[in-house]
């Protein structure tokens, strides 16, 4: 038996004797549902929509008795193709629901078949393609959402929060993981000891929406392996989570693992952050597949150039999501809300959000309301919110997204860079990074609006940025032009991973360098997962493609460089345990009322002579304790920070804390362990009034 139904919610929805099935079409002339036989079975049961009485506005809906959880759908749509006007629908073409909650996952899709034009023919996209894609296209699976969630949202201040980036699959996939179900969320919760003892207070997913690993069809020139589309950034569906990475299976079973997945993040005291993709789909160009939003309505989903035939292409992955149309606006703040409330995740990194501040035309908007409506959400209102501030198209906005939006801070990357490698005119940038960034996020009221990071997934590791001067892409099949040219890294001498010993203690202490400086720095931080072992890519600074070790987490590194790891564990607590390194207001250097000293200070080799000059390598500041209180009531140590860039040692001259204490030596990055650094109540005390830095290292003192 069926029944009208009813026009919301959107996607297949379960009650005790059926199921309601939901979605948009503006300009189809007929929609079918399909209702698959079983998990492999491409026999199916075609329900026609009559829009007479299954059809309320631009919505197509139709309740059926007798669906259980499990039950695979999909849907095919017919109206006009005509590609010249914006129309690509082709009732050939099986179609995904854009809100099921999970999608067929290990099947091998084939999706030769996907495209709605012949691709023999020489007209290419005007003309039209007869052959069903049913068989080997992907089937949505209606999901029953019940959970026994019991945990409880973490709501870590944005100030006090350390993201840690990483691949669901390759964080566990390698062997030396040790872990039972290796690359799946099942996996990662094995690992959840690890990050817990680490010290970070979220991790950030790449993306875990469903994509498909096969859409890349280049070859591996060395191994003549076909590479991967191993990062996940192009997403066929936006509310389900990826197939393959469930340990349960992947016929709905993915819903229910990630679900316990975040659950017991949660009960570690560590949110969970996804990286996630509206700026494109994988449908691609005028050449690529029909899978879903193409089929259902091109012209309303994507930017498309005047001659309405072509795509915008802000993106660089050959078109751009319309996300400022409103029913477009409107489906991704459904999703969001979804994650949020339906699988209990706790923030988004906005993969090339400028896109999302881009009106119909391309035009970036000066107030634009989806990126307004995200931020001023009521049920997103406690999400955190991260921008990939620029796009493909020449936006570049860091310090200019609106609100209470958070940013990559992608200055704070390359200027610490530069700085650490002795490029010239970098100190005062530097200073301006370590503080906060001021010159960016100074409107927006605080340094908690700026992720700082050093290294991401795309570009070089902390490690292969001190080994490699030039990027080896080689193995990606694009003769090496693909990646960042400008890295503005440092072999030291030698390239490649191979080291003298005096080159490898250079590679250890500008590792170190580089974790000082991010997390004494204003702001959140964020660390690359396995940075905290010196991590490998052998110089792939674009790995995107690379499903196998070159990307894998090596478990090995982390015995192997146990020395940067506990320094790595150390400055995290460091920064922890001192609430002044963790503002939300600004260093105004100036002395507030019932204060004797500034909130900050900057010095030089002697006390009160900073140098600014573009030929100056070395940054000393003193940040006033007296200035934050720890949670006890009691103010927090005044800190001194000295980072020496520069070839040469210095004998520095330190001046009296505020506080009147005795400073202590905590962090020397030239020492080794474990005088490198100091946990709490081992601090050295500091002979006299001056200490000799060593070149290209950072001294910290504190006061107690």
């Amino acid at each position: 038996m069926t029944l009208p139904g009813y026009p919301l919610p959107f996607g297949a929805t379960l009650d005790k004797n059926g199921a309601q099935f939901s979605i948009f079409s503006r300009n189809a002339t007929s929609v079918t549902l399909l209702l698959f036989g079983g998990t492999t079975s491409q026999e199916h049961e075609d329900v026609f929509l009559d829009p007479a009485i299954n059809k309320t506005g631009d919505i197509w809906h139709i309740w059926i008795e007798g669906i259980r959880e499990g039950q695979l759908y999909a849907y095919k749509i017919d109206g006009p193709y005509e590609p010249s006007q914006g129309y690509r629908f082709n009732r050939n073409k099986l179609l995904l629901d854009p809100y099921a909650r999970a999608v067929t996952g290990n099947f091998q899709w084939d999706l030769s078949d996907a495209r709605g034009f012949d691709p023999a023919s020489p007209d290419q996209d005007l003309s039209f393609s007869a052959r069903d894609s049913s068989p080997g296209a992907p089937k949505c699976i209606v999901i029953n959402p019940g959970f026994d969630w019991f945990d409880r949202q973490i709501k870590t201040p944005m100030q006090n929060t350390i993201i840690y980036e990483l691949h669901v699959k390759g964080f566990t996939h390698h062997p030396s993981s040790a872990v039972r179900n290796p690359g799946t969320f099942k996996g990662l919760v094995e690992k959840i000891p690890y990050l817990h003892d680490l010290g970070v207070t979220a991790v950030e997913l790449m993306p875990i929406q469903e994509f498909d690993e096969d859409e890349n069809t280049n070859i591996n020139p060395v191994s003549g392996a076909r590479l991967k589309n191993y990062w996940g950034y192009s997403t066929i569906s936006f509310f389900a989570p990826k197939g393959r990475y469930s340990a349960s299976g992947s016929m709905g079973e993915q819903y229910t693992e990630f679900k316990e997945m975040v659950r017991d993040f949660h009960r570690a005291g560590m949110e969970v952050i996804l990286d996630i993709v509206f700026n494109h789909t994988a449908e691609g160009d005028h050449l690529g597949p029909t899978m879903c939003f193409r089929g259902i309505d091109n012209s309303i989903y994507y930017m498309l150039e005047e001659n309405k035939r072509f795509y915008k292409n802000f993106s660089g992955c050959g078109n751009t999501f319309n996300c400022n149309h409103p029913l477009v606006r409107d489906f991704i703040l459904d999703c969001l809300k979804f994650w949020v409330v339906e699988m209990h995740v706790d923030g988004f990194r906005f993969d090339l959000a400028s896109i999302l501040g881009r009106d119909q035309n391309g035009v970036m908007l000066s107030n634009p309301p989806l990126l307004e409506t995200i931020s001023e959400d009521p049920i997103l209102r406690n999400a955190k919110i991260i921008a990939e501030a620029w796009d493909a198209g020449g936006a570049y906005q860091v310090g200019d997204f609106p609100g209470r939006w958070a940013e990559w801070n992608g200055k704070f990357r390359d200027d610490l860079r530069k700085f650490w490698r002795g490029d010239k005119a970098a100190s005062g940038t530097m200073a301006t990074r370590l503080t906060g960034s001021s010159d960016l996020y100074y409107d927006k009221g605080g340094p908690h609006h700026g992720i700082n990071f050093i290294t991401c997934h795309d570009g070089f590791t902390m490690n292969d940025l001190v080994c490699f001067n030039e990027k080896h892409n080689i193995e990606n099949g694009e003769n090496n032009a693909d990646g960042e040219n400008h890295n503005h890294s440092c072999n030291f001498g030698i390239e490649g991973l191979a080291a003298t010993p005096y080159i490898e203690s250079l590679r250890i202490r500008q590792i170190k360098n580089f974790l000082v400086s991010l997390f004494v720095s204003q702001g959140v931080p964020m660390l690359l997962a396995g940075d905290e072992f010196r991590r490998t890519q052998r110089g792939n600074n674009n790995a995107y493609c690379q499903d196998n070790d070159i990307s894998w987490i090596d478990w090995n590194f982390a015995d192997a460089n146990r020395e940067i790891f506990r320094f790595c564990k150390n400055i995290i607590w460091f920064r922890k345990k001192h609430v002044i390194l963790r503002r939300r207001t600004f260093f105004t250097g100036a002395v507030s009322a019932g204060y004797s000293r500034p909130d900050i200070e900057w010095h030089g080799v002697h006390p009160y002579q900073p140098n600014w000059s573009d030929d100056n390598h070395i940054i000393a500041c003193l940040i006033n304790g007296e200035y934050a209180k720890m949670e006890n009531g009691a103010v927090d140590n005044d800190i001194y920070i000295i980072l020496n860039a520069s070839q040469c040692n210095h004998n520095f001259e330190i001046p009296p804390a505020p506080s009147e204490k005795p400073w202590h030596v905590t962090i020397d990055t030239s020492l080794h362990p474990p005088d490198d650094i100091r946990i709490e109540g081992e601090e050295t005390p500091l002979a006299g009034s001056r200490y000799y830095v060593k070149n290209l290292s950072s001294v910290i003192l504190i006061a107690k």
